[in-house]
This record gives C-alpha cells, structure tokens and sequence, in this order.
C-alpha cells in the first residue's frame, strides 16, 4: 500500500508523476547489463520503491532481464489506478498494479489484460499497534478503523465486517488519505487502518520503534488477489513474444530474491531512489514471500480460473464490479508457467 511521503521524496513523486516514460524521479536508470541490441522496456511500479519491488531490481542486477534481450527502466508509480491507466494510453509498456482496480478499469472499457498476479494471498489488512491488542475481526468493535475511499478494502471493509458477524456500524470508519494513515496511526487518531501490511508495517516499526501486528483480509474471510503483472491489449497481441521474455525474467527475479532476500534488497538500494532503508526493504520482502503462494502456484505469477472468478466474485457481490464477466476477461495465463518456460 501507500508510504507516507514527506518533503523531498512527495515533491520528486510529484515530479515522476508528470514525467515521461523513462525520465521519472525514482526509475532504475536502465539495465547497463543489456546487450547493445536489446528492446528498451518501461516498467511502472504501483507506488514509490518498497521491498515488494525488490526483485525487479535484483533481476537488473543479475542479469536475468538482459538474458533476455530486455532493457529495463523501472518508473515510480502514484497508485495502481493510475498505473493501469498509463498502460492503457500506451505511456509504460508493462504496470505492477493490484488486481481490483484493475478489474474496475477492464470494467470501465480500458484495453488491459493482467498476465500474472504474483502476490495471490492478498495483502490488504487491517493494521494496528500490538499493544492494542486485537485478535479477531470482532475485537474492533467500537474502534475507530483509518481507510481510503476509492480503494480496495475501503469497498469491501462492509463485507469484511459482515463475514465475521458484523454490522458497518460496529466500526467507526475514519476517511483519510492513503499519504496520511501512518502518521495518523503512529499518533493514536485512529486504533487501526486499512493497509498492505507488508509494505506499511515494517515502516511504521522503523518510524516509530513500536511493534505492528495485523490482520488480513484473507484469513478473515474474504481473500482479492493481489499485485501482479499488467499490460495493454495492443502488447499482447502485437508483441507477445516479448511479453512472454518479460513475464519469464520477472519470475525468475523474484524466486531468486526470495531465496536471497539481503541481496535483493541491497540491489535495490543501489539502483533505486526514494526507497526506504535497507533493513526496512529486507523485512517487507520477507513479508511478501507467503503471499506468492508456492507450494500451490509451483512458480511465482502462476494463477488460476478459479482464483480469479473468486476475486471477480467478491468484487462484483461488495464492491460495484459490474458486467463482471469470466477471468479471460481480465487475465491472459499464457506467458507465466509454472515450469518457467
């Protein structure tokens, strides 16, 4: 989910925002391990560089992209709205976006197609300093809980709530911006927030020396895909070879970098900018890893129909998905094998 920014890094965002491809504050700079004759590739994160984005980095370094002929300029993104939507108009070849606002934007006409969720245990959650506490879904009754509108787990909050047996209005839900939801935990405004775990706890541990539990939307009832690989129509079917070469490194980073987490996390701090620190990154890929789902997707980015209509499911029943249609719709799983072909 969304760091806070501050200072410097929320104006170089700001920057990135409105650069062109391959310019913004915060990309890789390129892969210097690229043959001469290999196809230059943009690549947008979600979000400024957190540990989630470790692997990519790591693929540069090692070489992995460059076996195969690709060039990669890694852009910050601003949300993963905005990231699809930069794949749709053709700005970024390939976007790392999370899978309901990608549903939404195929939804609402735009030319997209995922071709592999890599995170497939969701990460959204709801976040909160340990000595409060909580255990269960339940035991925020009568809190006061932090979430976005317009996102994810704001839209389907209420059915979380409803899975565990109650009503929306046993939680106070506090509208905040998702820059916001940190400093507003750290300081007590609310008793939790709506989060990606991964990615916000181990940031507000090294922001405030406290320690954060959490609990997750998927093992309360109600389980979204995650993060994964997004590109346009016109790119898969006019480029699907390089497609196929672009989702082949990214798997092989990223069973890489979970095997090697300090690595992969030291590649990053060297090619990245804005990242958090070092420490930081290692424990949010650490925490990333359960989330791919190995010993049932056999590789990393490996989905299935069924996993998705549950997703599409969810989304269509509690959170406005309309015409949802069937997975095709929204995912191609084509290019990413679960032998790595």
């Amino acid at each position: 989910m969304k760091r806070l920014l501050t200072g410097i890094a929320a104006a170089a965002l700001l920057i990135a925002g409105c650069a062109p491809s391959g310019q913004g504050s915060g990309g890789s700079g390129g892969n210097t391990n690229a043959p001469a004759d290999a196809t230059e590739v943009t690549f947008t994160l979600n979000w400024v560089p957190y540990g989630e984005h470790a692997p990519f980095y790591y693929g540069i370094q090692k070489g992995y992209y460059a076996d195969e002929g690709i060039d990669l300029k890694i852009e910050p993104g601003s949300g993963s709205g905005n990231t699809i939507k930069a794949v749709a108009q053709g700005q970024t070849m390939f976007g790392w976006a999370d899978t309901p606002p990608l549903l939404n934007a195929i939804s609402s006409g735009m030319p997209v197609k995922s071709v592999g969720v890599f995170l497939q245990k969701g990460p959204s959650s709801v976040e909160f300093l340990s000595d409060k506490g909580f255990k269960s879904i339940k035991d925020l009754k009568g809190k006061r809980v932090g979430g976005t509108p317009g996102d994810a787990m704001y839209a389907t909050f209420p059915a979380l709530l409803a899975a565990n047996g109650m009503k929306e209005s046993d939680v106070t839900v506090v509208n905040m911006d998702a820059a916001n939801k940190i400093a507003q935990l750290a300081e007590g405004q609310v008793d939790a927030i709506m989060g990606f775990f991964h990615d916000q706890g181990p940031t507000i541990e090294a922001r405030t020396g406290k320690q954060v539990d959490h609990l997750l939307f998927a093992d309360s009832g109600l389980n979204l895909l995650g993060t994964g690989i997004v590109v346009s129509e016109e790119t898969l079917s006019s480029q699907k070879d390089l497609v196929g070469k672009f989702v082949r490194a990214t798997q092989k980073s990223w069973a890489e970098a979970v095997k090697n987490p300090e690595d992969a996390a030291k590649a990053m701090a060297e090619l990245a900018e804005n990242e958090p620190p070092e420490e930081v990154l290692v424990k949010q890929l650490q925490l990333a890893e359960p989330l791919l789902q190995l010993d049932t997707a056999g590789a990393p980015g490996v989905n299935s129909d069924d996993q998705w209509a549950d997703t599409i499911g969810i989304m269509a029943d509690n959170a406005g998905l309309k015409d949802a249609g069937e997975p095709s719709q929204y995912w191609d799983g084509a290019h990413a094998k679960a032998d790595g072909s």
